[in-house]
């Protein structure tokens, strides 16, 4: 609390002629009405009054709001504005009872307390890992963010003072604004993000790594103009320059005692596990303690909180359980308080008109200037048009950080009071404009879309392949094994498989997505995912460093698993998914128990998965966990090819597999009778050059074998399936082909099985295939910009069994129906 504060806001009410601030000992607990005490004139009642006003003022407002897709702090700083001497303030009974002078200091001590934790929560939300996503292209973002507005408002800035002449007050203050408004919060876009719900988006990877550049430079600014700007009493740069290297110490005793005790900490609770009771309320305690010493240092009481959220790790187990704890009590009873304090010390029309103009006009260029900066590199970078706009409008999301600053400023005389008041009211414009632009701009369904391709068809052949493995029970465990065994690691292409554990939320607990270590010997905890988690430790072991498992067991509700999913494959930049199907398939065909659950999450991945999936049918014969190819001389798999997109992912991983010394594949490609066509040139000779391809590239290894099937209709496919009967261990296909086409004609009308595809569901069915495993594929379909000019990288320098063998043998039939 600054006099400043108590003196503006007694010359708004009744008070303006006070000497002190006084309560009495027995004016803290109120004995009721009933004993004829008004409870407005003790303090525990009247703070409770004031907090439940501000709460439900702040919530109403944020309900009335929705409708017009206006975000929160809108409404917060609305809730307060409305509660100051702007409009209920200006009724003498209502502030003279409901907020009087003497309950300012203890609403300013709650608020505080409040605010003390909302940094704390808001560092303990920045990953500092973001750093390593930054690159040239980011960096750029960033910069010129922050650069072009700055530079627009400090020009406009001496234009105005040179052509009006302005108060002396707000022709210093300008200057000031200019700056700061120019520079960007990284914590208020992640959290704007956040509030959107595309924060896993790769849109807000962008804007998420801009932001910290630009949050980085914005901090550099801010300290340049509290160091070189005012400062009238003697030694004050001095003094700031010593609290800077205060700062600098407290900075470095949090991050090198107080995080290894954190780190140790996370070692001692037990793996998988939520947080200790013990541990999160030494970790409640570390927040006031490191309060009190940055108090006692001359810091502002808020920087120690900040900075220890910020050495905290993000996400389970300490960081998750945290938030849980704090981030619904914080939000919704503090930090009310909070901005409602900020509102009583608001009067927009105590603010000349000359001045709101002036002030008005240069927010209103540095939102301008960062949505320029933004809007121009991103463009030049190749990103789509309303993505670019979407950014350049994201870059200029302002919330309680700003707010917060804005006061500082204000507090250290670098602002006047007028100007503060305006740049409040700019944020709710600014916020209130651009939020419904971003909603319109960019969809929120397409939070997983990438901008390059992530598939095994354009993977390099000397990169790693990445893949996710979900898993629901350990019976998928032997299958899905001995398929990564067939995509043939190896030196030159490792495999990165992230296991997924998925657990179907239960109870009122919340969704958990917890990050297991592999050790050297197997765990004996008696956690769900520890026989999964064994069985591919033992599997990454035997590969000697060709493969490479990371496990993760995601807890949550079957609606949202998906979410789990597609977030980590956009994280972890995976090219394929993999789950299994959601029936059981017996040898003899039949359909076994099944569970809506996966069935949801399978339907969900396929439509928003940020890479291509394959749907594992497995007929749960193979009971070892290790895989049969190398006990096996021949593990024979066929790659049934119709034409599409989804076939050429298919081909791509049968072109992978036939690099495995044990496999035979063969690869049958169906053909439309010339008689009977679909009329699609373009899409078939988009075929015929994905084969030519995959021919040219598999010349010499003689394990591969191509056949061409002539047929004229649904039933001739039908027929050349049936020809399959137990010939091959691993069936790959791809899930869509052309509706059109004479190929799959009568079969798309009865095909339930949707997310298998007409040609899958047929497989799926057929009593005839015994143990053979199915792999029904899709290729990835949320990327921008897509364009059928990038799909010839295909199969070049694919992994080929190196021996002096004959040309691969080819072979074409003509089976035709009538």
């Amino acid at each position: 609390m600054k006099p400043d504060d108590i003196t503006v806001y007694a010359g708004k009410a009744p008070f303006d002629k006070f000497t002190s601030l006084c309560t009495t000992v027995d004016k803290i607990h109120s004995e009721g009405l009933f004993h004829d005490s008004n409870p407005l004139h003790f303090s525990m009642p009247l703070i409770l009054l004031q907090v439940s006003l501000a709460t439900g003022l702040i919530l109403l407002t944020k309900l009335l709001l929705k409708p017009l897709n206006q975000p929160i702090v809108v409404s917060q700083i609305l809730g307060g504005i409305i509660f100051g001497p702007s409009f209920l303030g200006r009724n003498s009974w209502f502030i003279s009872q409901l907020f009087p002078l003497r309950s300012f200091i203890l609403i300013d001590i709650i608020s505080s307390f409040g605010f003390m934790f909302y940094l704390f929560l808001v560092g303990l939300q920045m990953d500092l890992c973001l750093l390593k996503t930054i690159n040239k292209k980011t960096f750029a973002l960033g910069f010129f963010s922050v650069a072009v507005p700055m530079l627009l408002t400090l020009t406009c800035t001496y234009v105005i003072m040179s052509a009006i002449n302005l108060e002396s007050k707000i022709a210093l203050s300008l200057p000031v604004v200019s700056q700061i408004e120019s520079v960007l919060a990284f914590p208020s876009i992640a959290y704007f993000l956040t509030e959107l719900k595309i924060i896993n988006s790769e849109f807000a990877r962008i804007a998420l790594a801009s932001s910290m550049i630009s949050g980085m430079f914005g901090v550099c600014v801010v300290t340049l103009t509290l160091t070189f700007l005012g400062h009238e009493t003697p030694g004050g740069k001095q003094i700031f320059l010593s609290t800077i290297f205060i700062s600098i110490v407290v900075g470095v005793v949090i991050a090198f005692v107080i995080r290894p005790v954190v780190f140790y900490i996370i070692r001692r609770n037990p793996m998988g596990e939520p947080l200790k009771e013990t541990y999160v309320i030494v970790l409640f305690v570390a927040v006031l303690v490191s309060g009190f010493c940055c108090q006692a240092a001359g810091l502002n009481i808020f920087y120690g909180p900040f900075v220890l959220g910020i050495t905290i790790p993000p996400g389970p187990p300490v960081g998750s359980v945290i938030t849980e704890k704090l981030e619904c009590i914080t939000t919704w009873i503090f930090m009310p308080l909070y901005l409602v304090k900020n509102g009583l010390l608001i009067d927009i029309f105590a603010v000349k008109f000359q001045n709101y103009l002036a002030v008005q006009f240069i927010t209103l260029v540095a939102a301008f200037g960062k949505f320029l900066g933004a809007f121009m590199i991103s463009f030049y970078c190749n990103m789509p048009l309303r993505d670019a706009m979407a950014l350049g409008l994201v870059m200029n999301v302002q919330g309680v950080i700003e707010l917060d600053m804005f006061q500082m400023m204000e507090r250290n005389k670098k602002i006047d009071n007028e100007a503060f008041v305006i740049m409040c009211i700019s944020i709710v414009i600014v916020m209130g404009a651009i939020t419904p632009m971003i909603k319109y701009l960019f969809d929120p369904s397409r939070r997983y879309m990438v901008y390059k391709r992530r598939t095994v068809m354009h993977l390099r052949p000397d990169s790693e392949l990445r893949i996710l493995v979900c898993i629901h029970d350990q019976e998928n465990v032997p299958t899905i094994i001995n398929l990564l065994e067939a995509l043939n690691p190896s030196k030159r292409s490792p495999l990165s498989i992230y296991l997924l554990h998925l657990i179907e939320l239960v109870g009122r607990a919340n969704p958990l997505l917890i990050t297991h270590k592999l050790t050297k010997r197997p765990s004996s905890k008696a956690s769900p995912s520890e026989p999964i988690v064994n069985a591919f430790r033992y599997y990454e072991h035997s590969n000697h460093g060709l493969v490479t498992v990371f496990p993760f067991t995601s807890i949550s509700l079957c609606k949202t698993m998906h979410d789990d999913v597609c977030s980590l494959a956009l994280d972890k930049r995976t090219s394929l998914i993999i789950i299994p199907f959601y029936k059981d398939i017996h040898a003899n065909g039949a359909m076994g128990s099944h569970k809506k659950t996966i069935r949801i999450l399978n339907n969900n991945v396929l439509d928003k998965a940020p890479c291509s999936i394959a749907i594992l049918v497995d007929h749960g014969n193979q009971k070892t966990t290790r895989p049969i190819l190398t006990t096996w001389s021949s593990y024979r798999v066929v790659v049934l090819f119709l034409g599409g997109a989804d076939d050429w992912e298919a081909l791509a991983l049968g072109a992978r597999m036939a690099g495995h010394p044990n496999i035979s594949l063969t690869v049958i490609r169906f053909l439309e009778n010339e008689s009977v066509t679909s009329g699609n040139e373009e899409e078939r000779k988009l075929d015929s050059e994905v084969v030519s391809e995959f021919r040219l590239s598999m010349a010499g290894n003689y394990h591969v074998m191509y056949i061409e099937e002539v047929v004229t209709d649904g039933t001739g496919t039908i027929s050349v399936i049936r020809s399959m009967e137990n010939s091959y261990e691993l069936i790959l296909v791809g899930r869509r082909h052309d509706r059109r086409s004479p190929l799959i004609s009568g079969l798309v009308d009865w095909n339930e099985q949707v997310e298998l595809g007409a040609i899958g569901e047929v497989l799926t069915s057929a009593d005839f295939l015994g143990n053979t495993t199915i792999l029904v594929v899709q290729q990835q379909t949320n990327i921008v910009n897509d364009g059928n000019n990038n799909n010839m990288e295909t199969f070049g320098e694919q992994n080929v069994v190196e021996d002096d063998a004959e040309d691969m043998p080819f072979h074409r039939k003509h089976v035709v129906f009538i």
